[in-house]
């Protein structure tokens, strides 16, 4: 049986409920990731999203800052929730489907603006998220599962308007790139975007400061889904919806969607 997964950050599911509404409504996601909910999970609008079939939900929240939710069409149980890092920040959930697939929601720390963990202690924490989730994958190898979100980090030269720009600014630095490629191999995860979607530039954030972000399109990949070697080849139509970025008052990312025969 089919089902359809997008990730999004939202940058306030409270503030852009309605941006969440129309998305259910015109795109209709069986499953939606969203990231940077910057909400308590009580005060996430959750009574909307159940009228428009969305009546299963597990998520961490937080007021004003973080925050992940997965609400579903489909029935599911949060199967965890972790600190990586020990930031005490809510970062991660993750939920189960009753085919069995795992869904991992992750939000890992932006790493601020100098890529210096030594003068930049919010880069040193990014650094040591991704660390600790490759540990994590080392000591259980994930099976039958997804991993989507928002990991801040733009992995291929193609995935930003301009390599040699960027290689020294946050999100697309050497040892950022690197981190993410070892929690990539310890999980044996597959960048299932990059699998339908593997040549030419791709992507899913454009900053608030360009007024004329569609025009310059100075982009970066920053959202993503995974998924482990068993279920990998069940994935296909992956896309950006880069009109959402577009949309009456937007977040600055744009959802990504793919969908699974399982």
């Amino acid at each position: 049986m089919p089902f359809t997964l997008a990730t999004w950050n939202i940058n306030s599911v409270r503030l852009r409920e309605e941006l969440v509404l129309r998305l259910m409504r015109d795109e209709m996601p069986d499953v939606l990731c969203l990231q940077e909910c910057k909400s308590p999970v009580e005060k996430i609008p959750l009574t909307q999203f159940q009228a428009l079939g969305y009546t299963h939900m597990v998520a961490r929240g937080q007021k004003g800052y973080n925050g992940v939710a997965i609400l579903s069409k489909l029935p599911l149980e949060e199967v965890g929730a972790e600190d990586y890092a020990g930031l005490g920040h809510a970062r991660h959930v993750a939920a189960q489907l009753q085919n069995g697939v795992t869904i991992h929601n992750h939000y890992v720390p932006a790493g601020g603006d100098v890529p210096d963990r030594d003068k930049n202690e919010k880069f040193g924490q990014k650094l040591d998220y991704l660390t600790d989730m490759r540990d994590a994958f080392h000591a259980e190898k994930p099976q039958k599962s997804i991993l989507v979100g928002d990991l801040n980090i733009a992995p291929r030269e193609d995935d930003v308007w301009s390599h040699k720009q960027l290689l020294k600014v946050v999100s697309h630095t050497p040892i950022e790139v690197d981190h993410l490629a070892q929690v990539m191999d310890a999980g044996e995860w597959s960048d299932v975007t990059r699998t339908d979607i593997p040549e030419g530039q791709l992507y899913s954030w454009w900053s608030y400061r360009s007024p004329n972000w569609d025009v310059s399109d100075k982009g970066r990949r920053l959202d993503h889904i995974w998924a482990t070697p068993d279920i990998r080849q069940a994935a296909h139509s992956s896309r950006v919806l880069r009109e959402a970025r577009g949309w009456e008052k937007p977040s600055d990312h744009a959802p990504v969607f793919a969908t699974f025969d399982l």
